[in-house]
């Protein structure tokens, strides 16, 4: 397991929990979250505002 994938779910975790917005997660890292949030069925909340 890659750094990359620990910060991923890292974040994935702390955006479901409520303590982070997929918007402050780095650009390089929100394709990584979002397939967790999407396998999670939370693919909604990786949906931003344009």
């Amino acid at each position: 397991m890659e750094l990359s994938d620990v910060l991923a779910m890292l974040y994935a975790t702390y955006i479901i929990k409520g303590k982070w917005e997929y918007s402050n997660v780095p650009e390089m890292l929100k394709p990584q979250v979002k397939e967790i949030l999407e396998a999670e069925e939370l693919g909604h909340i990786a949906e931003e505002s344009a």
